[in-house]
């Protein structure tokens, strides 16, 4: 098995700011009589909402993905998306690219003397209620999200590693085109209704680990 050697870690920190309301669904399993029907994920040892490392990552792999005009299953790993995200082991062909950025789950920011969360409908978020209308009856379905309201932040960290041979510079670019993309689009689910526009600013990108 052939190996290479790990340069560097470049680590990202930053912030993940609200515009509009997120929801990004967690289990509904406590549903309460009255309560909403989507509910968002929480820490489960402590019941604050975050933005899992998963579907940031995933947003953003299918959004460089779409700017390229390659599909969501696509194995290149000589593509911009393959390079930075990696491509699973094709089993045929024993081919295969690890990821080279890892995405941690971000945390609600829940001290932040800008953000009052006192408020809120349950702890840390908001419940927003909607209707579907019947094209043919006009019959109303309401139905509840509960969401993170808009203004509250969460912490972003990442990290890039760069491998001996690899496109430094390449991989950084994808990295923060992807970032821009987001910010163009939405996190989370019911974007095309306005909800998860976020702006998110990298604090700093420090240059750690040299071998």
């Amino acid at each position: 098995m052939a190996y290479i050697k790990l340069l560097k870690k470049i680590i990202y920190k930053g912030v993940i700011t609200l515009k509009t309301g997120l929801h990004i669904g967690g289990s509904n399993t406590a549903m309460n009589i009255g309560g909403p029907d989507k509910f968002v994920i929480r820490n489960s040892l402590t019941g604050v909402p975050y933005i899992p490392g998963s579907s940031l990552k995933g947003k953003m792999r299918s959004l460089i993905e779409i700017s390229e005009g390659c599909s969501s299953v696509s194995k290149d790993a000589g593509s911009a998306s393959g390079a930075l995200f990696g491509v699973a082991i094709n089993d045929k062909e024993k081919t295969g690219k690890a990821s080279r950025i890892i995405v941690r789950d971000c945390e609600l920011i829940t001290d932040d003397p800008d953000c009052n969360f006192s408020n809120t409908d349950l702890p840390y978020t908001e419940c927003k209620t909607e209707a579907t209308i019947d094209r043919v009856t006009s019959a109303a379905n309401p139905r509840t999200f509960e969401r993170v309201p808009a203004g509250a932040k969460f912490r972003l960290n990442m990290v890039l590693n760069i491998f001996e041979g690899e496109d430094e510079e390449k991989l950084v670019n994808t990295l923060k085109k992807a970032v821009e993309l987001l910010e163009d689009d939405y996190l989370g689910g019911s974007g095309s209704r306005g909800y998860g526009q976020v702006k998110i600013e990298m604090e700093k990108e420090e240059k750690t680990y040299h071998f």
